[in-house]
């Protein structure tokens, strides 16, 4: 046998053994999704959990013999306190937001995610901790001459018997049918009299219990860290969307694949490895919508937040509301110190970001996971003309919007022809391509390092000045949208959004005007982006990321959706809180978790939604 034959074999097989790990992680996911529909962003937790709980349990076991028994029994044993920790968040957390829409779900598991960080800080440490290697598999085996290590192939055997374990579970119990039943139709399985308390209760211990064990048959390879959770939520999205939701046939077969093209993508492109497996999740939801081995199926009636519902007129205590917010605005330079502007000044900017996505959400029912995305390309299209052609700021900062909206349009076009949480996956797909290809095209964006350097012309050098043009155009801006939302076009955006066969039927092109607001919307975050670019002074791959994108919807959350100038008002409350109160205690992600989490159970219309409540009671009352 040649060389290179070997070589590629070892590396298939490389490919295997991470395939396999992801597959047991993925599973868990895949059926939660399918039986509860909660859209699970702490499962990337419940795996960090599963390694940190293995290295604190393994090495005690192995005090008493180094034996494999004790080993896996360790790692069982890691998995099934997952298993429990999952179970006290369906009781205490999820129970309360399964008829809520995809966005809640998915703003309040991240709020678990923050906690979830915190209390890892908290009981290891910052630092990374390495776990034991499994005893009897620390050798290599010779495999046409190649080394392989004995624990991989140990791994690469380990997701089929999951696979069948999953399988058997899923055919041969009553647990199981129940299982697959509540994945075709959840109500019927309700309707048939099934304690579907218990059923989820159930799934979220099964669905952590194998996010658990992910982790802890982990540690032999990598030491357990703080980062693990949100490294890996990415990666088990992308194979539960591609293998289709619901689906854990299709979840082994995405994994597969997924292994497969990181293993041999590293070696053919190696530039763009980060890229290549969101390609593959947009070319699969582009080709396929519903996934490989996913089922069509009408988006349920909580799939769409409720949306706009506020009057167009500001009524005269709003009017003045508005008048002392721009006035206090303006005036803050002259009486606050440097850092209350700087804070003012990115309050603006934010602002028009989450009047953009709220455009989006509120408007036009269109939710979008990555709308970090256009703010990010916004900021390096201005940084890049500043820094790398020498253009002043003005054109630089015009370039900002053009960007947005390209791009936004580029995705938009095939983002808009899905629906429900397949939509909002491809917008997290085409985000992390955008976050990927700032990440390692290094010669032109920087890399992690980013780019510095890029400063507003001299009339708008001083921070005063700057805030008094971020102040204009945010104002411009965030009106300029809402004389849009209260068009005729913004009127049937609002009507596709409520029901898209009776828009079409009275003669309107849903699928342009979903993509032309898409466009509106990504041009806007450009914008925003270019301003933050200048005010910051540099860029770097995280204004593409997926934690900006949150706070971006954790903003339209607080704010609330019905409201036209609650997500102005989110930001405000937001950012302020996050940039000033938080860094007091070293717990500010436990804090800001929790903070999230309220805003869904106590408060999920926001700020603006209780004032227009407030108001409406009042108005009854007059009456």
């Amino acid at each position: 046998m040649s060389v290179e034959f070997s070589f590629l074999l070892v590396q298939a097989l490389s490919g295997l053994a991470s395939a396999s790990s992801l597959f047991i992680i993925a599973s868990g996911l895949t059926l939660v999704f399918g039986v509860t529909r909660i859209v699970n962003f702490a499962h990337g937790s419940f795996y960090m959990l599963g390694a940190y709980v293995a290295v604190t349990i393994v090495p005690w076991l192995l005090q008493i013999e180094r034996s494999p028994t004790l080993f896996f029994i360790g790692v069982l044993i890691s998995a099934c306190v997952v298993g429990v920790l999952g179970v006290l968040m369906e009781i205490l957390l999820l129970r309360r937001i399964y008829k809520v829409p995809e966005l809640f779900q998915l703003l309040a598991t991240f709020g678990v995610v923050l906690m979830v960080q915190d209390a890892v800080l908290h009981i290891w440490g910052p630092m990374d901790i390495a776990g034991p290697r499994a005893p009897g598999l620390r050798h290599g085996v010779m495999i046409l001459d190649q080394r392989f290590p004995a624990y991989e192939l140990f791994l690469i055997c380990a997701g089929p018997v999951v696979l069948g374990l999953l399988w058997l579970l899923m055919h041969k119990t009553r647990f199981g049918i129940l299982l697959r039943a509540a994945t075709r139709d959840r109500d019927m399985v309700g309707a048939l009299g099934v304690n579907q308390a218990l059923l989820f209760t159930g799934t979220l211990f099964l669905g952590a219990f194998l996010a658990g064990l992910g982790g802890a048959l982990q540690i032999p390879r990598v030491s357990a860290s703080a980062q693990m959770d949100l490294s890996i939520i990415t990666e088990a999205f992308v194979v539960t969307v591609i293998g289709g939701m619901g689906s854990i046939g299709g979840a082994f077969l995405a994994a597969l694949l997924i292994g497969q093209l990181q293993a041999f993508g590293v070696l053919i492109f190696p530039k763009i490895t980060l890229v290549l497996v969101f390609l593959l999740m947009a070319l699969v939801l582009v080709v396929k919508p519903w996934g490989l081995l996913g089922r069509p199926e009408a988006a349920p009636a909580s799939a769409m937040p409720e949306g706009i519902a506020s009057p167009r007129r500001f009524r005269v205590f709003e009017k003045l509301l508005v008048a002392l917010a721009l006035l206090a605005a303006a005036m803050l330079p002259l009486f606050g110190d440097a850092y209350a502007v700087k804070v003012a000044t990115e309050v603006l900017i934010f602002a028009i970001a989450a009047f953009s996505l709220n455009f989006l959400v509120g408007n036009g029912g269109i939710v979008s996971f990555g709308h970090a995305a256009y703010f990010g390309l916004g900021a390096y299209a201005s940084g890049l003309l500043v820094t790398k052609l020498g253009m002043p700021m003005e054109p630089a900062l015009i370039a900002a919007p053009l960007a947005g909206g390209f791009f936004a349009a580029l995705f938009g076009f095939f983002i808009v022809r899905l629906q429900g949480i397949y939509l909002a996956m491809l917008t997290l797909a085409f985000a992390q391509i955008a976050y990927a290809v700032c990440f390692q095209w290094v010669e032109v964006t920087g890399g992690d390092n980013g780019i510095v350097g890029v400063w507003p012309s001299t009339w708008a050098a001083s921070r005063i000045a700057y805030h008094y043009l971020v102040l204009a155009v945010a104002v411009l801006g965030i009106f300029a949208l809402r004389h849009v939302i209260y068009a005729p076009f913004g009127a049937s955006l609002r009507a596709a959004r409520d029901s898209a066969p009776r828009a079409e039927a009275i003669g309107i092109d849903v699928r342009g005007h979903r993509w032309l607001g898409f466009t509106i919307a990504g041009a806007a975050a450009g914008l925003a982006g270019g301003l933050y670019a200048f005010s910051k002074g540099s860029i770097d791959p995280t204004l593409l990321g997926i934690p900006l994108s949150v706070d971006f919807l954790a903003m339209i959350l607080l704010g609330g959706m019905q409201s036209v100038m609650g997500p102005v008002l989110g930001a405000a409350a937001f950012h302020s809180i996050k940039d000033v109160f938080m860094p007091l205690t070293d717990h500010w992600r436990f804090l800001l978790g929790a903070s999230i989490i309220a805003l869904v159970l106590i408060f999920p219309r926001g700020l603006g939604g209780a004032y227009a409540s407030l108001r409406a009671r009042f108005a009854g009352g007059a009456q």
